[in-house]
Parts: structure tokens; sequence; C-alpha cells
């Protein structure tokens, strides 16, 4: 069941897990537990009452801006849900920090925003990082430990404003308590790259919709028929 919700686009497979088991998914009028098979096409599927539809599913590259907070739902602050000009539902694959901008991926597509997100699959993301200082410590860069774990850093490298490094790491601020460690604030952070998908010179605020050949190579890497 919860392959057909993500499928539906309601959240990714995960979220859809823990929807179920809060007894708010019902199956034909009844309530029902994880590990609970439906059809999509025949079974009446329900969230909270309302009738779960499949979605044809979409792909889109969203360009963040600053101070946008990464967040469907209405608040007192800025959020990407204000940027999203389509009709179809979609939901963020993973997210940027509220003063963070660059490439965001949306989908209603549940598998695959599961294992951009899942550490097993090392999906790499990239980002030019503006520190409050010239950056000095790069023989110590690859042995950074966060939570006693070693993040992994596939490369690095200067630019002419910064330095650009590639993690697969998806822990809550993970950029900036890299160089935290180091003695270093981060004052700009913007990710380029999530997998095969670039950012390129999407402006900031809009969107756009993946290729055909993005959207095939990524869901090659992903292992994803």
């Amino acid at each position: 069941m919860q392959k057909i919700l993500a499928a539906a686009g309601i959240a990714s497979r995960r979220k859809c897990e823990s929807l179920i088991v809060q007894g708010r998914v019902k199956v034909n009028g009844k309530k029902i537990k994880l590990g609970d098979k439906a059809d999509a096409i025949q079974d009446l599927i329900t969230l909270d009452g309302k009738i779960i539809q499949p979605e044809n599913k979409v792909y889109f590259v969203l360009n963040k801006p600053r101070d946008y907070v990464t967040s469907m739902k209405q608040s007192g602050k800025k959020t990407i849900k204000e940027l999203i000009k389509i009709p179809e539902r979609v939901f963020p694959v993973g997210r940027l920090d509220e003063n963070a901008e660059g490439l965001l991926l949306l989908t209603n597509d549940g598998e695959l925003a599961n294992k951009i997100m899942h550490p097993r699959y090392e999906t790499y993301k990239t980002y030019h990082v503006v520190l409050d200082k010239k950056f000095k410590h790069h023989n110590r860069l690859t042995s950074i430990k966060i939570d006693g774990k070693k993040v992994k850093i596939k490369r690095y490298r200067n630019l002419p404003k910064g330095i650009e490094i590639v993690i697969h790491e998806g822990k809550k601020h993970i950029v900036k308590r890299i160089f935290a460690k180091l003695g270093y604030k981060v004052q700009e952070l913007k990710r380029v790259q999530v997998a095969n998908i670039k950012l390129k010179n999407l402006s900031k605020g809009k969107m756009r919709a993946l290729t055909k050949k993005e959207l095939r190579e990524l869901r090659s890497l992903l292992k994803i028929r």
C-alpha cells in the first residue's frame, strides 16, 4: 500500500508508511496496516476520507532562492509552495536550508524520491560554498567525522569565490557542520547538482521539467526500471 500511495504522489514511501501506521488510510472503507496490499485501480483507497487517484508522474527542478523554506505547507515564512505554478501535486526530494539556495528536485514519484534520499544509493550532491575566510584545511577535509561517522567526500576543488564539494550525506545542516568542524562559518550555500541533474542557468525562483535524457539517466543511476 505504501508503494501505491507514493506512486499517487502523496509523499515518499517512508512517509506513507507513517500515514498507514496512524490509521489514516483505508481500503474499501476499512483501515489497513503495514504489509496489506490493494489494487490501485479496482480498490477504493482513501486518505483521511479523500479518494486517492493515480497520478501521472512528473519531475521538475526548482532553483530555490534564499529565505524560502522547503515546505509545501502554509506558514508565517515564505515557502517553496509559492514558487510552484503547476497543476500537479508535487513534493520536494530532500530539503535545502532556509538561507541556502539552488537545485531542489520536485516530483510525485515516491519511489524515485525515496531512492534519492536513501543512503544506500549514495546519490551525490554538489555544493558551492562561500566561507567567512579563505579555506586552508584541504588536507583535513576528507577526514571529517559527523556524529562519529566519517563523511564521504567524493571530491572538492577551489572556486574563484569559495569551494565546491561533492557529498552524498543527507544529514541536516551537513555542509555547515563539515566546515564548522574546521573552524569556518558558511556565509553562502548553493546546491548546483543532484546525481546527474544540473542547475545550469535556471533563474532563481524558476522551474523546469527534467528532460527525457536526464530522467532516463537518473532512473539508471537509481536502478529503477
